[in-house]
């Protein structure tokens, strides 16, 4: 790779061991995929959850911020994924000492290093949308994809250990969505009906993220016949990452990259039609007859206009089976004093802050609370629970609230 001489003195540790060792690990990185040089970015987010981390992921933080000498804080503003936990509903969640214990280590190593902890996966609602052409070192998949495709940003999911290392040095390797060329569709998917409600989207964008099928594939999709909202686009574009690995999607005429077919692609590629009966089928497909044992809205984090429209739902309701809801430390705060979390506490629900549901030991906690059938209207959990062993079902919000009612999922 070619180096700048800022570049060159900081892998030979002019700047200090933390720098060094950060750009040592982005050179690697950026050799291994070809990068010919890096480019300046502007934010970074890290995934650094404790149950992906474990005793030697933290154990690395402790000693990058336990450097003495030189410059060991991040150089650009670095916040943080949901955390492993919200430590005010430990005991509910069934977390050990020992994952709160990582929890405490990691907070405390990612203070020393100057990393905010906004701990929210949906910071583009947030802390601060990236914007059109602004080169970013994002980690999550959801994050990645919606500041890619609607804000026009430009990341690649970056592992944990990469963004923080484009943290510390405020650079990243100049490869993939970085470039102009990775940034071209090469498939066009033509839909015939325009999702409504959030499970919806996030099932379309499951159908889509397959037909896509890898993290270079690029969709534009036409067909769409209304705006959608910042909420429907994370759950398509969390979805279509979870399902498909895409890291980027065009809708012609609404995303700012593609106000017309011929701006993203060329004729020559590959067509394809998604219908309403593709959808209804992968919806339909994790429906399974029998009781639910829990209700989870998470993955992405809820925004504010989702928590009102949640608590609004719970109005006299009385749960039968435990609902949780997630959002971030930015919208808790604004939730309870709407009025919104004692709402949906009033109906036997609980709201979660700066957490996310799948990267809370979510195996863990369904033998601690003896949870295995989850109702959710989250398409990219329905993806991945059931690695953890759950049986999830993908449904609307107000029928997951039904289910909570009634202990069944109609």
């Amino acid at each position: 790779m070619r180096l700048t001489e800022e570049e060159q003195d900081m892998l030979a540790g002019k700047s200090g061991e933390v720098p060094r060792i950060a750009l040592a690990h982005q050179v690697a990185v950026g050799e291994f995929f070809g990068a010919a040089d890096f480019v300046p970015v502007s934010q970074a987010h890290i995934m650094a959850d404790t149950e992906s981390l474990g005793e030697a992921g933290v154990a690395w933080l402790e000693m990058l911020a336990a450097v003495k000498g030189g410059r060991r804080r991040v150089r650009i503003p670095t916040i943080t994924d949901p955390r492993g936990t919200d430590f005010s509903q430990s005991v509910l969640l069934g977390h050990t000492r020992k994952m709160l214990g990582l929890e405490e280590r990691t907070i405390a190593a990612f203070v020393k290093l100057g990393v905010m902890l906004t701990d929210t996966c949906i910071n583009y609602q947030t802390v601060q949308p990236a914007t059109r052409g602004e080169h970013v070192a994002f980690g999550d998949t959801g994050v990645v994809i919606y500041s890619n495709s609607v804000c026009g940003a430009r990341s690649n999911f970056e592992g944990g250990p990469s963004a923080l290392a484009a943290g510390l040095t405020g650079r990243t390797p100049r490869y993939g969505f970085h470039l102009d060329a990775h940034r071209r569709a090469t498939l066009k998917v033509r839909v015939d009906f325009t999702p409504q409600r959030l499970d919806e989207w996030g099932a379309l964008g499951g159908v889509i993220g397959r037909l896509a099928g890898n993290y270079w594939a690029v969709p534009v999709i036409e067909g769409i016949e209304s705006a959608p909202t910042s909420d429907a686009l994370k759950h398509f574009g969390a979805a279509m990452a979870s399902y498909g690995s895409s890291a980027l999607f065009h809708l012609v005429g609404l995303t700012p990259e593609a106000q017309r077919l011929s701006d993203v692609a060329d004729a020559s590629i590959p067509a394809h039609v998604v219908t309403r009966a593709d959808v209804e089928a992968l919806i339909g497909a994790t429906r399974k007859d029998g009781g639910v044992d829990v209700v989870v809205f998470s993955a992405p984090q809820l925004s504010l206009l989702e928590m009102r429209d949640l608590a609004e739902s719970c109005d006299g309701r009385k749960f039968r089976v435990p609902m949780l809801a997630v959002t971030s430390p930015q919208v808790k705060p604004d939730a309870d004093r709407m009025g919104y979390t004692r709402m949906i506490e009033s109906a036997g629900g609980t709201v979660l802050s700066g957490m996310c549901f799948y990267q809370s030991y979510a195996r863990e906690i369904a033998e601690a609370n003896g949870w295995k059938r989850l109702a959710t209207n989250s398409a990219k959990m329905v993806n991945i629970l059931g690695g953890y062993g759950y049986v999830p079902m993908l449904a609307s919000m107000q029928a997951c609230l039904d289910a909570a009612e009634s202990g069944r999922l109609a």
